[in-house]
């Protein structure tokens, strides 16, 4: 399962205690964001060690040890598509790099955004709908 994960999804994985975090590092899948995200996340990375309850030090090792495992991707990667992910998403057009890349990549998206749900374009998956699907044994 190829699955191209929001920045909110990014930020829970900071907490090795979340329910996020668990299913990241169980799933047999390939993930993929936005290097946006990953800017993303330092620009809020005092918010996250706050929720996480980490250590500046703790915290950079998470992020880390998170980072290895996704592939990031340029804009100019998946530019091509932003027009037609924007279209998709009328109401939110911020999620529409998350949407394009997705697209580029034959990916569907973990996020528990509803309005991403929406649009007819990919499968969208909720942190409960990945956790309900490798409790049954789908994933």
């Amino acid at each position: 399962m190829d699955l191209v994960i929001d920045n909110n999804i990014l930020f829970s994985l900071m907490n090795p205690g979340s329910a996020a975090s668990y299913l990241f590092f169980s799933l047999k899948a390939e993930f993929s964001t936005t290097e946006y995200a990953k800017s993303e996340l330092e620009k809020y990375k005092a918010d996250c060690m706050f929720k996480s309850g980490l250590s500046e030090h703790e915290f950079e090792m998470r992020m880390s040890e998170v980072e290895s495992s996704i592939n990031f991707f340029k804009s100019s990667e998946y530019e091509s598509l932003l027009i037609e992910a924007i279209k998709s998403l009328p109401d939110d057009p911020k999620d529409s790099p998350y949407l394009a890349l997705a697209l580029s990549i034959k990916a569907s998206i973990w996020s528990n955004d509803t309005h991403l749900k929406q649009q007819p374009l990919v499968e969208v998956y909720t942190t409960a709908e990945l956790i309900d699907k490798l409790l049954n044994g789908e994933l």
